[in-house]
């Protein structure tokens, strides 16, 4: 079979285990950032518990891929859920640890200017704190992305689709081409969002250094 016939008996199929790839990837990543962030705000307001914190989002990072879907798969069934979960928490890790670093890390002169001109603990955060930080946070962002895009391949285990499922497939019949119609596809995907954020990241970076350049 060349790749034209290839691409005509199994590009609808491919096209559409894409978008489940993608659907499951985009809502793991939301649903990290909506967690993390917040949790590394509250962090840096609690550095006795941010070292347990991190201990358990480091412990959960150890847990082989298969082992912590199964886990899931006990209290959630098969499906969308158990693999979004799953990649939720791995993609927890960098989002958090980066934004702890970030905010932890930025300018006191900046936030002392901030509370010079009677800025809240919340102002300081949103206006100051955040804005400052975000270059470090896209960047764990991006690393969370990455992980997300290439774990979401063993969605298929739990019954999730994806493009794991057209690699799957080709393992189970030993067909070379539809384990490289899962695979490639895949690695596109994780490059391609893997630069899109890198130029938001770069972005973010320049602001930040006009901010503090004209400061």
């Amino acid at each position: 079979m060349n790749a034209f016939e290839f691409i005509t008996r199994y590009g609808g199929q491919i096209l559409e285990l894409t978008g489940e790839h993608l659907y499951m990837s985009a809502i793991a990543i939301l649903l990290a950032i909506v967690i993390g962030v917040p949790l590394a705000v509250f962090m840096t307001r609690n550095p006795k518990i941010a070292v347990t914190i991190q201990t358990i989002i480091n412990t959960v990072q150890t847990i082989p891929t298969i082992s912590l879907l199964l886990i899931i798969m006990i209290f959630l069934g098969l499906g969308y859920s158990t693999a979004i979960v799953a990649l939720v928490l791995y993609s927890l890790l960098p989002i958090v640890q980066n934004t702890y670093a970030g905010l932890e890390n930025v300018d006191k002169s900046m936030i002392e200017a901030g509370t010079g001109m009677g800025m809240t603990r919340l102002q300081l955060l949103t206006y100051v704190k955040l804005p400052l930080a975000l270059p470090i946070i896209l960047a764990g962002v991006r690393i969370a992305a990455v992980v997300a895009v290439g774990s979401a391949t063993i969605a298929t285990f739990v019954g999730a689709g994806g493009l794991g499922e057209m690699i799957m497939r080709g393992i189970s019949t030993t067909d070379d081409q539809k384990i490289l119609a899962g695979a490639i596809p895949a690695a596109v995907l994780v490059v391609v969002i893997d630069m899109l954020i890198g130029k938001i990241e770069k972005r973010a970076s320049y602001r930040v250094n006009t901010a503090r350049t004209n400061k």
